[in-house]
């Protein structure tokens, strides 16, 4: 890595500590800001959840194009003042109209950062750095989600409406100030679309469609965000409160401990990571995730005491946030690795949008099983978390040597260089 790319990859990092600082301020508190203290209603403050996911659907398809033809950074800066005029726009409605325009446009605004400062990553690391960058990445907005919900838990008053003006400022300022640090940032020379001819959007959609390692990761992502991340604020939570009687206060010290356990853990198993292959990394989450669902059912269904169910709730939020840091340094750059020239964009955006996807179906599925039918809710994503471990098998088969264990496909070119070197004398 360069010295730019290095002073580039550092602005990126800020960026993204500094745009999950301002979500974390906000994404917590929306539906009692919506609800309540705006008076618009249960059903609005569900509409508005929604609009984040609709939003994100329609623009990242366009998103990837945009990246491709314009670069990461011009995108970037026209999402963060998108998201920075919804944030402030919502801290300012008070009827259902403005809050579900005002959330449309944070929520597109929000969508495309994620592929935007992902291909930026791409741009300026390089295969050996790549793992590391997208962890340090993954460390860094957990950190930062955490110390923005604690600081805004201790701002918000829902009796008074301009304390959640406040928050929503405080996270359209984050937006602009980052607009102000990542306009610094010198990116390095990267292809783009234009350098190469021209091709439609279609075509260019047609060509991922074709790439059959990365529809098989596609799919496997689905899952994968279907199964966790989908499940965290609905179905597991709602688990959680009827099945296993946890309380709201044992609820915030479960998500406490997934983002502890992210933060301690994330850099101890990237060693681990970065010696094995990439389709068996992810495969191990799929076990230690139906160990997590294992664990759940026993804190609802077993007949322990409440203080056993509630340590074995925690344990499952624990062992998923595992799985995440496991995770967080294989998936991106695996996407980035299965990418043409020039072509990162676009695969950032595809995995994003099947990402969105899934946080859309989760809740909706999980939400209801999780509240009612408990034992179904247990078993049905125990299985797809074994399914995650199946559909990774199965990837791993359609992966190249350097795609799917890249650090031994380095060592191995590198001991033949080597040996070639010795042999020249030889043959001199």
């Amino acid at each position: 890595m360069t010295r730019a790319m290095g002073a580039a990859m550092r602005r990126i990092h800020v960026g993204n500590a500094l745009s999950a600082f301002g979500l974390g301020f906000t994404v917590p508190y929306l539906y009692v800001y919506v609800a309540q203290v705006r008076g618009l209603g249960a059903m609005t403050a569900g509409l508005v959840l929604a609009v984040f996911a609709v939003a994100a659907l329609i623009v990242l398809p366009f998103a990837g194009r945009a990246i491709v033809r314009r670069g990461p950074l011009p995108v970037l800066l026209a999402a963060l003042v998108t998201a920075a005029i919804g944030a402030l726009s919502l801290g300012l409605s008070n009827s259902a109209a403005t809050v579900l325009l005002s959330a449309s446009a944070l929520g597109a605004g929000q969508a495309v950062m994620q592929p935007a400062l992902a291909t930026m990553i791409v741009d300026c690391s390089t295969t050996e750095t790549r793992s590391r960058a997208f962890a340090t990445q993954f460390f860094l907005q957990n950190l930062g989600l955490g110390v923005g919900g604690l600081i805004g838990g201790h701002l918000v008053d829902p009796t008074e409406a301009g304390s959640f003006t406040l928050l929503f400022s405080i996270e359209a300022a984050m937006f602009l100030l980052l607009v102000v640090v990542m306009a610094t940032v010198r990116m390095p020379r990267a292809p783009r679309l234009t350098d190469a001819p021209q091709q439609s959007a279609g075509a260019s959609w047609k060509q991922l469609l074709g790439n059959r390692a990365m529809v098989q990761l596609c799919v496997l992502g689905f899952v994968l965000f279907f199964a966790c991340y989908g499940q965290f604020e609905s179905g597991l939570s709602a688990y959680g409160v009827e099945a296993a009687g946890i309380s709201t206060s044992a609820l915030g010290t479960a998500l406490a401990a997934n983002t502890l356990v992210i933060v301690i853990a994330q850099f101890a198993v990237l060693r681990f990571v970065e010696r094995r292959k990439r389709s068996r990394v992810i495969a191990s989450v799929g076990l230690i995730w139906a160990v997590a669902w294992a664990v759940a059912g026993y804190a609802g269904l077993g007949d322990g005491s409440q203080a056993m169910a509630t340590a074995a709730f925690i344990s499952t939020y624990a062992l998923f946030g595992l799985g995440e840091a496991l995770l967080s340094p294989t998936l991106a750059p695996l996407v980035a690795d299965l990418a043409p020239t020039g072509m990162a964009g676009q695969y950032n955006s595809a995995f994003a949008l099947v990402k969105q996807l899934a946080l859309a179906v989760g809740p909706a599925v999980g939400g209801p099983m999780g509240a009612s039918l408990h034992a179904p809710y247990i078993v049905v994503f125990l299985l797809f978390s074994l399914g995650i471990t199946v559909l990774a098998v199965r990837l791993g088969r359609q992966l190249t040597e350097v795609q799917n264990h890249p650090s031994a496909a380095r060592s191995r070119v590198v001991a033949q260089s080597g040996a070639a070197a010795g042999q020249a004398p030889a043959h001199a």
